[in-house]
């Protein structure tokens, strides 16, 4: 097995290598809560190694490479946990290709249920800019609109194990943090929010909690178009100087958003895509544990770096599985 570092201590475990070779070694029925964005075939170019998975063949390759990290999640998430996978429809040139509703059916075959979806908005311009996407800008617009295409949503697509959970994920007080952007609330809504935040942020009645209930409204939502964009890790000094301009961690929004929600403090979560630390540092921030693995150096040595802030003294004991990975 390929493996060239790791970053261990009593919060988080930190692994420089391939997950499809790292997962196998974790035991079974350990995880409290899987989250991450896969690699989108062929659509960025992260890493020259063989066993990145944008680096297949074919659509058809990389997917059979991604079913056995399904397999690897199903495995090793415990039973009635939840798994889940930021993702987006891949824009080609003579269309798109529907990789949520693929990843939905292999996770259907693997034994999941198909739980949960979460649209997340994204601003057009930024988007643009960022990805220079043609059929985005406003000059093909005068030019031919059937040529044109909108600025494409994220999916949080949520998958539950079969099987009881035997440690209920309690919310004893309700919600009492709100991650998202405040400045998208009209006058009203704002208003309501610092007063109820004020009144009730120790308020131990879940039935009259207002504030939990004004969060969670949010929080239930199917779209969730209050996400921070500018709330992220940072990643520019991971860029290899042959990296596709694709570096684009995860929103840290949707991260504790999930993790508050399906994890209970201390639990572990696991990310078997990493990249610089998103999903790790999440998990840290509200008070769990975090397992991320990652398969490009250059972006591992970031993810702990971005670690740093909310650290602990390292030891190489500290192990979260009790048996090494």
């Amino acid at each position: 097995m390929e493996t060239y570092d790791q970053t261990t201590n009593d919060k988080y475990t930190l692994i420089n290598g391939d997950c499809c070779q790292v997962m196998p070694t974790l035991p079974e029925n350990s995880v409290h809560m899987i989250i991450y964005s896969p690699p989108f075939d062929n659509m960025y170019c992260y890493s020259s190694s063989v066993y990145d998975l944008g680096n297949n063949k074919s659509y058809t390759e990389f997917l059979e490479h991604y079913k056995f990290v399904v397999g690897e999640t199903f495995r090793v998430i415990k039973p009635g946990r939840m798994v889940c996978v930021h993702c987006m429809d891949i824009p080609k040139t003579d269309g798109l290709i529907d990789f949520p509703g693929d990843i939905i059916r292999m996770h259907q075959d693997a034994g999941f249920r198909y739980w949960d979806r979460k649209n997340i908005w994204k601003e057009p311009l930024r988007v643009a800019i960022r990805t220079r996407q043609r059929a985005l800008m406003h000059m093909v617009l005068c030019q031919d609109t059937a040529r044109c295409r909108g600025a494409l949503a994220d999916y949080l697509l949520v998958f539950k194990k079969r099987g009881d959970n035997e440690i209920p994920i309690e919310k004893p007080f309700g919600l009492t943090e709100y991650d998202g952007d405040l400045s998208l609330m009209n006058t009203e809504e704002l208003a309501e929010y610092n007063t109820l935040k004020i009144k009730y942020i120790k308020h131990t009645n879940d039935k009259t909690n207002r504030l939990s209930q004004f969060i969670w409204r949010r929080y239930a939502s199917s779209a969730w178009e209050d996400i921070r964009a500018n709330v992220a890790l940072s990643y520019k000094p991971a860029r290899d100087k042959d990296d596709d301009r694709h570096v684009c961690p995860l929103n840290l929004d949707i991260i504790t958003r999930a993790v508050v929600m399906y994890t209970n403090p201390e639990e572990i979560v696991l990310s078997p895509f990493a990249g610089v630390g998103s999903e790790v540092y999440g998990a840290v921030s509200k008070g769990r544990k975090g397992v991320g693995i990652e398969l490009k150096p250059s972006y591992y040595r970031q993810m702990a770096k971005n670690m740093l802030p909310i650290s602990v003294d390292q030891t190489d004991q500290a192990d979260l599985f009790g048996g090494g990975y």
